[in-house]
C-alpha cells in the first residue's frame, strides 16, 4: 500500500495510542509461566504482539483474546516443556530474545525463528550471556537466527552485561527465574526497566545492589493483571508532527510516562520543543498525557549515554533535525544498524528523497538544519518506523510526498495512518 500526503498541514488534537508493546510482550510471557490466571488489558493489535500470543499458544498456552485485551491461563513451568516446537517469532525482536530466555530453563527443545528480517539481526548478544547460567543455545551462521534452544539446568552466576539493551536485561531474568541460587547482573543495565517494574506484580523478586540486579533462583509466580499503558514510542510521532508543523496542538492521552521511555521527549524539550508531561511516577508504570505544539527548533547533540532512551525515535529526530536552527549531530548509535532495517542508511535515503542532506557515520549522522524539504517518493524497506517518520517529514515538506509499502507500519502502529488523517483534518 502507497500512502500519499500533501506538504504542510498543522495536526491537532486529542489522541490515544496502541498500548506499548514492550509491556505487553512481558505480560503476556510472565502470565504463561505463572500459576493462575493473567487478564491483560490495552494490548495492541500491532503485529508485534500477535507472533508473541501465537508463539505462546504454540507452547500449549490458552490466551483468549477479547476487545479490551487477553485472558492467559498460566502453565507455570510447564509452559517450558513442549519438545521439538519450532516457533515463529516473526518480525518481533522482542519476542524471540525474551523467549530465548524464557525457555532456556525449561525442559522441552525449541527452535525460534522469524521472518526475513529477523534472521539478520544479531542474536549472539542474548547466547553469550546466557551460556554463563548454563543456557544450551546455538545460532545459525553468523550469529543469527534461527536460534535452538535445548532447555537445562539453570544455575546462578555473575553476569556483565555488555549492550544497554532491556532485551538482552530481561532474557537473562526470565532465565534467572528459574535458575538455582542468584543471578547478578551488573554493567550496561540503563535500558528500560518495564521488566523490573512488572516482576512484583505477578509475586516475583528482583533486589537491587547498589546498580547491580539480583535475581533470586527457582521462584514460583502467580497470575495477576496488568493495564498496559500507550506507547511513548507511537505516541512520539505525534510529538514530533505537532512540533515540526507550525499551528499544531496535539495530546496524547493514557501514555506510559515511564522515565526510561522519555528520553525522545527530553531531546524534543533541548530542541525547545513545546512539550508538557502531564502526570507523576507514583510507582509501576506510571501514565499520563503528553502535550506538543508547534515552534522554532534547535539543534542538539545526542551521544551514547543517550541513545538507549531513544534509540527507536531517532529516524524521527533526523526528520525534526532538517528544521532545527544549527547542525544536530548524533552519535554512538551503530545498533541503528541492526534493527528492521539498517536505520541509518533508511533515514538517509528517506531525508535525500525529500531532497535534504545528511551526513552519515557508522554510528549515526549529523545534519545541518534549516532545510527545504520537498514531496518525494519514500521507500520504506519495510520498516513501520521509517514509513511513518516519513509521515511526519511530510508536514515539512512542499507538495506531495509518497510512502511506499506503508503499511508495514502494523507491525507496531495498525490506526496510524487513520489516526493521521484524523488529527490533519481536525
Amino acid at each position: 500500500m502507497n500512502v500519499r500526503i500533501g506538504g504542510n498541514p498543522a495536526l491537532r488534537g486529542e489522541v490515544r495510542v496502541p498500548g506499548d508493546k514492550s509491556i505487553a510482550h512481558r505480560a503476556l510471557m510472565f502470565g504463561a509461566i505463572a500459576h493462575g490466571w493473567t487478564r491483560v488489558a490495552g494490548l495492541s493489535r500491532g503485529e508485534d504482539v500477535a507472533s508473541t500470543i501465537r508463539v505462546l499458544g504454540d507452547l500449549g498456552v490458552a490466551i483468549s483474546r477479547n476487545d479490551e485485551g487477553a485472558v492467559v491461563q498460566g502453565r507455570g513451568p510447564a509452559a517450558l516443556d513442549a519438545r521439538g516446537a519450532t516457533l515463529d517469532c516473526g518480525n518481533s525482536g522482542t519476542t524471540i530474545r525474551l523467549l530465548t530466555g524464557l525457555l532456556a530453563g525449561g525442559a522441552g527443545s525449541f527452535v525460534l525463528t522469524g521472518d526475513a528480517s529477523l534472521q539478520k539481526r544479531p542474536m549472539r548478544r542474548i547466547a553469550e550471556p546466557l551460556a554463563l547460567l548454563g543456557a544450551r543455545v546455538a545460532l545459525a551462521e553468523g550469529g543469527r537466527a534461527p536460534i535452538a534452544v535445548t532447555g537445562s539446568a539453570l544455575r546462578g552466576a555473575t553476569v556483565d552485561v555488555a549492550v544497554a539493551s532491556a532485551q538482552v536485561k530481561t532474557a537473562l531474568i526470565f532465565a534467572a527465574l528459574h535458575a538455582s541460587g542468584p543471578t547478578r547482573l551488573r554493567g550496561a543495565l540503563a535500558s528500560r526497566d518495564h521488566t523490573e517494574r512488572m516482576l512484583p506484580l505477578f509475586g516475583g523478586r528482583i533486589d537491587w545492589d547498589g546498580d547491580d540486579i539480583v535475581v533470586p533462583g527457582e521462584q514460583r509466580l502467580r497470575g495477576a493483571f496488568v493495564r498496559v499503558p500507550g506507547d511513548p514510542s507511537s505516541a512520539a510521532f505525534w510529538l514530533a508532527g505537532a512540533a515540526i508543523a507550525p499551528g499544531s496542538d496535539v495530546a496524547v492521552r493514557d501514555v506510559s510516562i515511564n522515565p526510561t521511555r522519555l528520553g525522545f521527549v527530553r531531546a524534543l524539550q533541548r530542541m525547545g520543543a513545546n512539550v508538557a508531561i502531564e502526570g507523576s511516577d507514583g510507582g509501576g508504570e506510571p501514565v499520563g498525557t503528553l502535550r506538543a505544539s508547534g515552534g522554532p527548533l534547535r539543534a542538539i547533540a545526542i551521544g551514547a549515554d543517550d541513545v538507549p532512551d531513544l534509540l527507536d525515535e531517532l529516524p524521527l529526530l533526523a526528520v525534526l533535525a532538517t528544521q532545527a536552527a544549527g547542525r544536530t549531530v548524533v552519535r554512538g548509535a551503530a545498533e541503528l544498524r541492526v534493527k528492521e532495517s539498517d536505520r541509518i542508511a533508511t533515514v538517509a535515503e528517506m531525508v535525500r528523497a525529500l531532497g535534504g542532506s545528511i551526513e552519515e557515520f557508522e554510528d549515526g549522522f549529523a545534519i545541518e538544519g534549516g532545510q527545504a524539504l520537498r514531496g518525494g517518493a519514500v521507500r520504506t524497506h519495510g520498516d513501520h518506523r521509517i514509513a511513518m517518520a516519513a509521515a511526519i517529514a511530510a508536514l515539512a515538506a512542499s507538495g506531495e510526498t509518497t510512502i511506499e509499502d506503508a503499511d508495514c507500519a502494523s507491525v507496531s502502529y495498525p490506526e496510524f495512518f487513520a489516526t493521521f488523517a484524523k488529527l490533519e483534518a481536525a
